[in-house]
């Protein structure tokens, strides 16, 4: 099975601000990423201006809003992660054999779909990739993906690619989930994160994986 051989700092759990300088440490084969030099690790890569964060500069004005647009945004929230909940309920058998067949936690097959394409299986992202993965047609063709669209060629196939980039960083999940989101050449280039996009997709894939360890997504009855 996959060794998940990263430690987690509470900024990478949660937002950081857009202006924090987050680098990336390895030291006794353990990636961290911290806002704070690691003594004895190596850095390989910092991401951010390390200029103070806007909320320092003074305090941001806020719209108020009426508790019952409030009571009305939860309920919008509420429905929408249940439909979320729906959605991925449909593709717990597929990726049960995907984690399966090429040894992966289920949980971030669900983790990296839920980021990717929130469980819809037609969707299409602006640069071009498809379905529930979000394959690029390079990629999904790669990956013996005849039809993106299709749930079970989809998650197949994206799970191939992700046990593709643990084999190639040897079980790293910073730089297997980087490579997933900006490609494996970059990750090996920057020895690291490679874009600040790239360091927040992976801030929400890692959340979704720890969310998903605790309540994966069931087929429903």
């Amino acid at each position: 099975m996959l060794v998940m051989r990263v430690v987690l700092l509470i900024a990478l759990v949660f937002p950081w601000p857009a202006s924090a300088r987050l680098c990336t440490y390895l030291k006794d084969g353990v990636t961290t990423i911290s806002s704070k030099p690691i003594p004895g690790a190596r850095r390989l890569g910092c991401l951010g201006s390390g200029k103070p964060p806007a909320a320092r500069r003074g305090p941001a004005k806020t719209k108020r809003t009426s508790p019952k647009q409030t009571s009305g945004k939860r309920r919008r929230e509420g429905a929408d992660a249940e439909n979320s909940a729906r959605r991925a309920s449909r593709y717990a058998d597929f990726v049960a054999q995907a984690a399966k067949t090429y040894e992966l936690p289920a949980s971030l097959i669900w983790a990296v779909m839920r980021v990717e394409s929130n469980f819809f299986p037609e969707a299409v992202s602006h640069k071009g990739a498809l379905g529930l993965m979000q394959l690029m047609p390079p990629t999904a063709a790669d990956m013996g993906v005849e039809d993106p669209f299709d749930p079970w060629q989809n998650i197949m196939g994206g799970a191939r690619y992700l046990r593709l980039l643990a084999n190639r960083f040897d079980g790293d999940t910073v730089k297997m989930i980087s490579g997933y989101h900006a490609g494996g050449g970059a990750v090996n280039r920057a020895n690291g994160i490679p874009y600040r996009e790239t360091g927040e997709y992976l801030r929400r894939v890692l959340n979704a994986y720890y969310a998903y360890q605790k309540k994966p997504p069931t087929k429903v009855q």
